[in-house]
């Protein structure tokens, strides 16, 4: 396991480190009335935070502003600001796990950083240094380590977001701003062991080309909720999204599929990042596992024999009727930092169901080796490439 500033800076993520929002200078005020941490049980995704939080402001005369980290409460945020009438918000999704040494890890966090970077100068909103911003999330995480959860398939979640605060309702980028980290114990995103069920839709889109898809903005996932709440009176969980006739993404997590081959090795194929798409860090660590296997790993459950090809590709409903229909449609499987890998056991479009085959736990050989690899990693288990970075 690497420490953070090494992974940063082996990865090139590590920016000049300057004056403003420095980490160094970082001023922690204590609460007073420490609250309890719920069971696992009650620790439902996104419901309880913890006790801090860090917040650190932008200023347009001076820049970012040394940050704090206090008691966790509301922000005090003009009506007229931007983030109220333009929806300029941009946020990151991690998390903290607790390996079997007592210690907490995060899992390849400067992709978060770059990632929210760059969602943040699509907004055109204040730029930040990673390095800094990073710094601040360890400090944080290591401040509530009693809040991380030891039960298996539990974690901190942690929440970076930066909201645009420009007190004036003239439509024009956003010169002031507040970045703030919270913290939420969860368990599993998805608390059954059953496959979830897609309704696929081409209309409305979740995004376009030129769009902001590829961005982690909120103005993403709000025109969703209409949607998803037909999907699920129409008995379905999710929602999977289309442009025309290809495939995108779950509801918010990456879309793959698992194809037999002539030759009895696998394709596991998802949606190439085309704008649409957002370029999830899970996504890219389910590429890189079963590139490697079985050459450079061998996961487990899977025979050493079968080879993983991994592709990114254009992927349509008729792709996956045909390959269902011709018995090659393994698995499907969507990918996340909340619900890490979720299994798929239907998809329903224009008024009929491609069925997947059933696996006891809701997952197919393929997804649950790479769910368990990932895992694995995550809490300090497995070593692997440099992904797991310790909280020190």
């Amino acid at each position: 396991m690497s420490p953070i500033g090494a992974t940063l800076a082996a990865n090139g993520n590590a920016a000049e480190t300057g004056p403003n929002g420095d980490a160094s200078k970082l001023r922690i005020t204590l609460t007073q009335s420490r609250k309890a941490v719920p069971p696992p049980e009650e620790q439902i995704f996104g419901k309880i935070y913890t006790d801090h939080m860090v917040v650190v402001s932008f200023d347009p005369a001076i820049g970012w502003l040394d940050p704090e980290i206090r008691p966790y409460g509301p922000l005090s945020i003009d009506p007229s600001a931007s983030i109220f009438q333009y929806g300029t918000s941009v946020f990151e999704g991690m998390k903290a796990y607790l390996g079997p040494d007592g210690k907490a890890r995060l899992f390849r966090p400067e992709h978060n950083m770059a990632r929210l970077k760059k969602s943040a100068d699509r907004l055109a909103l204040p730029s930040f240094d990673e390095y800094e911003v990073l710094k601040l999330i360890t400090k944080l995480v290591a401040l509530e380590s009693r809040w991380i959860p030891e039960t298996k398939g539990h974690s901190l979640y942690i929440r970076p977001t930066i909201i645009g605060t420009r007190p004036s309702i003239g439509v024009r980028a956003s010169d002031s701003a507040i970045l703030y980290i919270i913290l939420s114990p969860t368990g599993p995103y998805f608390r059954i062991s059953k496959p979830i069920s897609l309704l696929a839709v081409n209309e409305p889109v979740r995004a376009w080309p030129g769009g902001t898809g590829g961005h982690k903005v909120a103005t993403n996932y709000s025109p969703t909720f209409k949607p998803q709440q037909h999907a699920e009176k129409l008995g379905y969980d999710q929602i999977l999204w289309m442009v025309g006739e290809k495939v995108t993404e779950v509801g918010a997590m990456n879309f793959f599929v698992v194809i037999k081959r002539d030759d009895n090795d696998l394709d596991i194929i998802t949606p190439p990042l085309d704008g649409t798409i957002l370029p999830g860090i899970t996504r890219k660590s389910v590429l890189a596992l079963a590139a490697a296997h079985p050459s450079h790993t061998v996961l487990s459950g899977l025979p050493d024999v079968v080879r993983l090809h991994a592709h990114e590709r254009e992927l349509t409903m008729s792709d996956l009727r045909t390959w269902s229909a011709e018995g090659r449609l393994l698995e499907a499987f969507a990918t996340g930092t909340a619900a890490i890998v979720a299994g798929i056991g239907r998809i329903g479009f224009e008024g009929s169901d491609i069925r997947l085959p059933e696996n006891e736990g809701g997952l197919g050989p393929v997804a649950k080796a790479l769910f368990e690899r990932i895992t694995d990693i995550q809490t300090g288990r497995t070593e692997w490439e440099n992904w797991g970075v310790l909280c020190e």
